[in-house]
């Protein structure tokens, strides 16, 4: 007998989609799925040909709509897992649907296809394996029903987009804040010898490095800690310093800030820091801070509200 699932959407405004995001992981919710209204223009878009006209009520519905997603069992101890995942979000109204286990396993998949980015990158769920890969592309394969990153946020394709810019073969990548560890992965991919990924949840780890073995990429090649670099001495010398021709940093803006002021110390002579998921209200804030750290702004990428950016010691 098939198990019952409970899909569970909590409509959220897109400017605290991350936030909300944030909670339901703390709170020990995976397999989260953030819909919002530029996937489902993109989804109709890409399937424009299974249709001859679109439902403008329901175009109306998903005007600046955003929601996330995520599922827990239609049973008693999955009611205990929904209340103690919507601990500190009790301003959401949660909106459910009973699926069976089969119509769970692929209800969400629909919504995901693959994502060129930049010149030299295309991300493929791991689930469409096999289908072509255009020319000059470097294919990377995530699974986006994991807890973290997909590569669909604006903040992590600009980061992505500056990383190809600035990668060469056999350069050292130090990721901090690795999260599901999509950059240092790519790094890999577009030709770095060698990348660090650490993050200060200790799921990223597991995560991580999952992905990387989706990409074909080894623990020889790809090493992650979990810990807080800002206040560890002894994991920021597993960092490499002085090591590493690219330093990445895809965080958010009080983080960032700290971040700048040591990222020089594990950068190899001529390296370059990236930074992005900085909002754009405190980009010049975030700017600052890093040119105060010795650091030069090279490059400045903006994208719906978010700001990234190329630095290089001064």
């Amino acid at each position: 007998m098939s198990q019952v699932w409970l899909e569970v959407t909590l409509p959220v405004p897109a400017q605290r989609l991350d936030q909300v995001c944030d909670r339901l992981t703390a709170n020990g919710m995976t397999g989260l799925v953030v819909e919002e209204e530029g996937d489902f223009l993109k989804f109709l878009e890409q399937n424009r040909q299974y249709w001859d006209y679109v439902d403008e009520d329901l175009s109306r519905r998903m005007k600046g709509a955003s929601r996330v997603k995520f599922y827990v069992p239609d049973s008693p101890e999955g009611q205990r897992q929904l209340r103690a995942a919507l601990a500190g979000l009790e301003e959401f109204e949660p909106q459910t649907v009973s699926l069976r286990e089969e119509d769970w396993a692929t209800s969400w998949q629909k919504y995901y296809q693959p994502i060129p980015v930049g010149e030299r990158v295309y991300i493929v769920p791991q689930w469409m394996r096999g289908q072509q890969v255009p020319p000059g592309r470097v294919a990377l394969y995530l699974n986006p029903g994991l807890t973290f990153g997909t590569g669909s946020h604006p903040t992590t394709q600009l980061c992505l987009e500056l990383l190809e810019e600035v990668i060469q073969p056999g350069d050292k990548v130090l990721d901090l804040g690795c999260g599901s560890g999509i950059l240092a992965i790519a790094a890999l991919g577009l030709g770095a010898s060698r990348a660090i990924g650490v993050d200060i949840d200790p799921k990223a780890v597991d995560v991580a490095y999952e992905n990387a073995a989706m990409n074909g990429v080894g623990r020889d090649r790809l090493t992650v800690y979990a810990g807080n670099v800002l206040g560890d001495t002894k994991l920021a010398a597993k960092l490499e310093p002085g090591c590493n021709q690219v330093v990445l940093a895809n965080i958010v803006a009080d983080v960032i800030m700290p971040l700048s002021k040591v990222a020089g110390d594990f950068m190899a002579p001529g390296g370059v820091f990236l930074t992005s998921g900085i909002i754009d209200t405190r980009a010049d804030e975030v700017e600052q801070a890093i040119q105060a750290n010795g650091f030069t702004i090279t490059r400045r990428l903006e994208r719906n509200g978010w700001c990234a950016f190329r630095a290089q010691r001064s």
